[in-house]
């Protein structure tokens, strides 16, 4: 039975557990969810006690809830003889923390994940850099909600607006951090490709859409490509699109089958 423990019980944790329940994901068992707060449900495994959390013993490790949730208990993963799938990718532009993890990985003979989660066209992009880049544009537009809780509030209203409106225009690595729920898939993005420098990121809300549209040009000497996906967000959590949960429990049956898509 391959162990799988959870970090975080929001969209995406849910989606896996409901797999698992469905018999999508057969021969994976939930060790252990870990969460922020106590929840009403008396479900043994689900815990808010991160040293209960790390007692078990997992083949794998989600994590689901935020950039701050990778940088508390990453390394600890890792070091624990896990593999860790990081969706909250745009943590990953801190150097530092990036650089612990990888070590962590290393001295574990286990890996650091990057599910392709809420993009497409990373093992095109991954390819294409082998030969080398010269250059990459992501663009995420979504609907105004979306950006509600971040600090586009401040600066725009967003129930308002009327047009499309640029909420940033610059490299990956700024925006990764100024919208950390929203553009992570700009991150992984980045990572596959020319670094959080030299990709540039647009953001865009979108009173037009009801969806979530994601755009990636590259340029280099593979010769160029032009990746479009329209999306629709998740019913709780507009950030969120649905593909999200749906790429991640893809990637757990990539760990445990034995024929793998899209290595």
């Amino acid at each position: 039975m391959f162990r799988l423990g959870l970090i975080g019980l929001g969209a995406i944790g849910r989606e896996v557990a409901n797999a698992i329940a469905g018999g999508i994901l057969p021969g994976v068992a939930i060790e252990a969810i870990l969460v922020r707060r106590p929840r009403p449900d008396a479900d043994p495994v689900v815990m808010t006690d991160s040293d209960r959390f790390f007692g078990r013993r997992f083949d794998a490790v989600i994590e689901g809830a935020g950039h701050q949730a990778v940088r508390d208990h990453g390394e600890h993963v890792l070091r624990n003889g896990a593999d860790l799938l990081v969706t909250s990718v745009g943590a990953l532009t801190d150097d530092a923390l990036r650089e612990r993890l990888i070590e962590a990985a290393r001295r574990s003979g286990k890996r650091l994940i990057l599910p392709s989660a809420g993009i497409g066209a990373l093992d095109i992009l991954a390819g294409a850099a082998v030969g080398g880049l010269d250059e990459v544009t992501i663009v995420v537009r979504k609907q105004p909600e979306a950006w509600l809780g971040t600090e586009a509030e401040g600066r725009f209203d967003l129930a308002r607006l009327t047009a499309p409106a640029v909420l940033y225009d610059g490299p990956v690595r700024e925006g990764a951090r100024r919208y950390p729920q929203n553009v992570n898939i700009s991150a992984a993005t980045a990572l596959a490709g020319i670094g959080f420098d030299r990709t540039r990121l647009t953001v865009i809300a979108d009173p037009g859409i009801r969806t979530h549209v994601v755009e990636i040009h590259a340029r280099g000497a593979f010769g160029r490509f032009d990746f479009v996906e329209d999306v629709l967000p998740t019913a709780d959590n507009p950030k969120t699109g649905k593909i999200v949960a749906m790429a991640v429990v893809k990637a757990v049956r990539q760990l445990t089958q034995p024929m793998v898509i899209g290595l």
